[in-house]
């Protein structure tokens, strides 16, 4: 009876909700703003600082920092992006879904995105907390370890590592009585 009802709820959480499946146009324009730029056209990157935000389609970037790279083929006037890394406070907000984390790296070539360090994700009132978040933005799957980055110094000079278990609430819908 308990691995019935363990595996009913494990398909119901894994379900995911229609808006989360559409595929996300990664060939959509990039539109940013931030408190400075600073362009490295020998190095094919961009450093965005102070309040960073950027937009691509329906989804929204958010962070500290950014670093921008491009490759040097340029296409309609604009230098190709290939990646974006981000620091500091770190937010992406699609429909439906909003996670959060200390850096996350954009990859456009493979339309995934990587978040580490501290995640939190919530979507249809669900939160799940964990320490790495892949986002597929083909499929919409989003997948939570507990891996995380970063080790901590103790006083005595032991070094341990940060990480551990994925862990979260997720929401139950009212029944009649």
């Amino acid at each position: 009876m308990m691995r019935a009802f363990t595996a009913s709820l494990l398909l119901s959480l894994l379900a995911v909700p229609a808006a989360a499946q559409t595929r996300h146009n990664s060939n959509a324009p990039i539109d940013f703003n931030a408190g400075t730029i600073e362009l490295q056209d020998r190095a094919n990157r961009a450093i965005l600082s102070g309040g960073v935000n950027v937009r691509q389609a329906n989804m929204t970037l958010e962070a500290a920092r950014m670093t921008v790279a491009y490759t040097g083929r340029v296409t309609e006037g604009s230098p190709q992006v290939s990646r974006l890394d981000a620091s500091g406070g770190v937010t992406v907000t699609r429909p439906d879904q909003r996670a959060r984390s200390q850096y996350a790296v954009y990859d456009l070539n493979r339309r995934v995105i990587t978040m580490l360090g501290g995640v939190s994700l919530a979507q249809n009132g669900n939160t799940v907390n964990g320490g790495r978040l892949t986002i597929n933005l083909d499929t919409g799957r989003a997948t939570i370890d507990g891996s995380s980055i970063g080790t901590t110094r103790a006083p005595d000079g032991t070094v341990t590592q940060q990480g551990g278990r994925v862990t979260g609430r997720f929401s139950v819908p009212t029944r009649g009585q």
